[in-house]
Parts: C-alpha cells; sequence; structure tokens
C-alpha cells in the first residue's frame, strides 16, 4: 500500500545520526559467509526489504542465517554446496540480490527462477546474463532481458576472462561469485574501477584473488576457483549512500550542523563527498580508522553556500546512486551545474535521469534533460517553487532525493509513496526527525 508523505521548509538541522550499514557490504556478507564453512557472524547488518530479500534466498539454498540480538549469525554450506531451491527466488525491489546471486547459481548443478516486484521486473539483465551464459549457464529471461528468469547453473562451469564494457560492480561481482566455484582462474578487467568491496571482502574469507592495475589504470581481478572459504565476523559500516541524504539536507537548510557517526568511506564510494566539497560544502572527516578492511569516519556537516559544477564522467562508478539527491544540491547552487556520462542511471529502479528531472521542474527548477545527464540551473540558495505531488515510480532514492528538496522549498512536496525506502533505509523518516524535521 503506498505511503504518501509531504515535506516542506524546514528549520535548521542539527543533530547526531548513525545511518544504517551499507548496503552494498550486507550483500555480499550474507552471500559470503553462506558459502564458507563454519559460522559467520555479521554486526551492524542492514536489515532492509533488498538485503532480507538476499537472506531469505540463500536460506532456500542451505545456508542456516539467524539473528540474535543485534547480530547475525550465519552457517555456510560450503563452495559449491548449494541446494537446489524449491520456490521461485523473490528478490523484491532488489537489483543487486538478483545479479549476485544470479552468479552464484550460474557454477552450480542447480535451476533456480528469479521473481520480483514491477520495478525490478522492467530492469534488464543483460549485462549479467552474457558472462554467465559464456561460462556455460543456460539462462532463460523475459523478453528485453528481464524478470521473471530462470538459471540453469552447469558444474564445472568454464573459466573467462571478461572485459567489462562500463564499470558496474554488479556485474564484476556476479562473476567473480561464479568464479568461486569454477576450477582454474576467472579474470575480470575493469577498465574504469567500481566499487571494490566483493574484492576485499573475498580477500578476508581466504579466497585465492589478486588485483592487478597497469599504467593506465585498467584493474584485472583474478580470483582462482574451488578454494574453500573461511567464516569471519564482519562488522558493517554504514552506508555512504544512505548519509549522502542528510549530508545535503544539512548543506541547504540555513544554520544546520550535523554529525553522522561511522561513515563508509572507500575511495569506491566516497565520489559524492568529494564533488559537494568542490562545490563549497563544509564537510569535515574525523576520526578517521578501519573497520572490517573498510575505511569508516565520522562526517561533521555545515550549511554551506555551494556552487554549480560540471564532474568529470570518470567519477559516476563512485557515486551513481547519489546523483538524485545531488541534483537537488545542484538546484540551490549558485550557477550551472552539468553532469554527464551518467546514463547509467536510466536503468536503476527507475529511469533516474528522467524521473527527477521531470520531478525538479514540478517543484520549480530549472534542467535539461540530456541522453547521458542532466543540466541544471541553480537558484543561489533560494529555496524551490515545491508545490509537487512527486511520483517514485517505486524508486527508494527517487523518494528520499525528493524529501531533501521538500525541505527546501516554500510550498510542501508531497512524495507519493514512501514505502520503497523500507529497502534501503528504514528508519530514514525517523533519522529526520532526530535532525529536528517536523
Amino acid at each position: 500500500m503506498a505511503t504518501p508523505r509531504s515535506f516542506s521548509a524546514s528549520g535548521p538541522l542539527r543533530g547526531t545520526i548513525t545511518v544504517p550499514g551499507d548496503k552494498s557490504i550486507s550483500h555480499r556478507a550474507l552471500m559470503f559467509a553462506a558459502l564458507a564453512v563454519g559460522e559467520s557472524v555479521i554486526d551492524g547488518l542492514l536489515e532492509g526489504e533488498d538485503v532480507l530479500a538476499t537472506a531469505a534466498a540463500l536460506r532456500t539454498m542451505g545456508a542456516t542465517i539467524e539473528k540474535r540480538s543485534d547480530t547475525w549469525h550465519v552457517w555456510g554450506v560450503g563452495v559449491g554446496g548449494l541446494l537446489q531451491p524449491q520456490p521461485a527466488l523473490d528478490m523484491g525491489n532488489s537489483g543487486t540480490s538478483t545479479r549476485l546471486l544470479m552468479g552464484l547459481v550460474a557454477s552450480h548443478p542447480i535451476t533456480a527462477t528469479f521473481i520480483g516486484d514491477a520495478s525490478l521486473s522492467g530492469r534488464p539483465m543483460g549485462r549479467v546474463i552474457e558472462p554467465l551464459s559464456t561460462m556455460g549457464a543456460d539462462i532463460t529471461a523475459s523478453p528485453g532481458g528481464r524478470l521473471p528468469l530462470i538459471v540453469r547453473g552447469i558444474c564445472p562451469a568454464i573459466p573467462i576472462e571478461y572485459r567489462l564494457p562500463v564499470a558496474s560492480a554488479q556485474v564484476k561481482s556476479a562473476i567473480l561469485l561464479a568464479g568461486l566455484n569454477t576450477p582454474g582462474i576467472t579474470r575480470v578487467i575493469e577498465p574504469v574501477a567500481a566499487r571494490d568491496h566483493s574484492e576485499r571482502m573475498l580477500a578476508g574469507f581466504g579466497a585465492e584473488l589478486t588485483v592487478e592495475t597497469d599504467s593506465a589504470g585498467v584493474r584485472t581481478i583474478s580470483i582462482r576457483g574451488e578454494t574453500e572459504l573461511r567464516p569471519q565476523n564482519i562488522t558493517v559500516p554504514g552506508d555512504p549512500s544512505s548519509a549522502a541524504f542528510a549530508t545535503v539536507a544539512t548543506l541547504l537548510v540555513p544554520g544546520s550542523s550535523v554529525t553522522i557517526a561511522n561513515v563508509g568511506m572507500n575511495d569506491t564510494r566516497a565520489g559524492l563527498y568529494k564533488v559537494l566539497r568542490e562545490m563549497g560544502g563544509e564537510i569535515v572527516t574525523t576520526n578517521l580508522r578501519t573497520v572490517g578492511g573498510e575505511p569508516v569516519a565520522d562526517l561533521i556537516v555545515h550549511h554551506s553556500a555551494l556552487i554549480g559544477i560540471e564532474p568529470l564522467p570518470e567519477i559516476a562508478a563512485t557515486m551513481i546512486d547519489e546523483y538524485p539527491v545531488l541534483f537537488v544540491a545542484a538546484a540551490l547552487a549558485n550557477g550551472r551545474s552539468v553532469f554527464r556520462g551518467i546514463e547509467e542511471m536510466r536503468v536503476k529502479e527507475s529511469d533516474r535521469i528522467a524521473v527527477m528531472a521531470k520531478a525538479l521542474t514540478d517543484c520549480g527548477a530549472r534542467v535539461e534533460e540530456l541522453p547521458d545527464g542532466l543540466i541544471v540551473e541553480g537558484t543561489g540558495g533560494d529555496l524551490l517553487a515545491g508545490g509537487a505531488t512527486v511520483a517514485t515510480h517505486l524508486d527508494h532514492r527517487i523518494a528520499m532525493s525528493m524529501t531533501v528538496a521538500g525541505l527546501v522549498s516554500r510550498t510542501a512536496v508531497t512524495i507519493d509513496d514512501m514505502s520503497p525506502v523500507a529497502t534501503s533505509y528504514p528508519g530514514f523518516e525517523e533519522s529526520l526527525r532526530a535532525l529536528g524535521v517536523a
């Protein structure tokens, strides 16, 4: 059932919050633990609907996954030990669950049917289907390479060397996951670095994995298959994508000063914070430390006068999920912002370029949609007109980004459905209230 909400201009945001565990790391922690031999313990796991869909699927394939107090315990089946799932694997809205689990199934002698909600069923899976089919998996998809689809795994699969046509952590991870149960060495060549959580975590679990970078910055990730994974104790840092909303809201709402604790600062994920600083945003990184092999810090954010920017397309892979809320920041900046090379946004939970262009235009912002991006003319700090009802298209990041827009609008902005936010940030509205948003 849709849950509409309205948000309007806010007084200063103040206080300290923590954000939920990193979604990307949470998915991977469950999957790798499910392939280890023995008990892994995960602290800080994101308990959003997407991650819970991964957990449910792994249970149907033999892993034991339990929550005890604030920690999650996983007893794995070992590499090669996945069992035939009886029901279809319902991925809900989670593209990450779908693509990574397709990789897991591809090199096991099992067959799995993947289904999802209307939003996920509209997202193409062809870029994962291609390499996994090359490894020997038999994949039957709905028209356009979409869900529902059936993966008939093969064992032994064929090790491949695959050059990613576009930066994609999901495609890279799907191939590496398939390579875990494939004899020989599977290689992924990555011309532009995408988030590297899989490489970091696989190494921690004991996989035989190497990463080589040539003089041009091209990375080659190699994994030797059929290696036993060791159980681990994992602490999941706060999700930098979730922290983005409070960060931008604080920068835009006059008088605001907010601390966001325990945020993952992996270089392959933290591009937004670099761009916001280049726009003039005052974001101080403190208490930098390493947790579970990942850099983590506390962020102190103060209201700032932002200026327009034209970030290089190469940074897109480090912040692709954060562009919707960055568009909101640009809408109140001084001057023009130009965002190019982000056509990947058109195949997310929604066409995020088109949806954000319409939502911001309806709220009074001046934007121009490009085939691969967006041009935004900032107000110089003046409030947006607001007054719009935003169609989120079941996209959690659209909902949260336009909530931020509502906080800097003269007339309330109504979000048609806040329920998708539960996929990644179940306590989003509670976090805003803790900072003083009515």
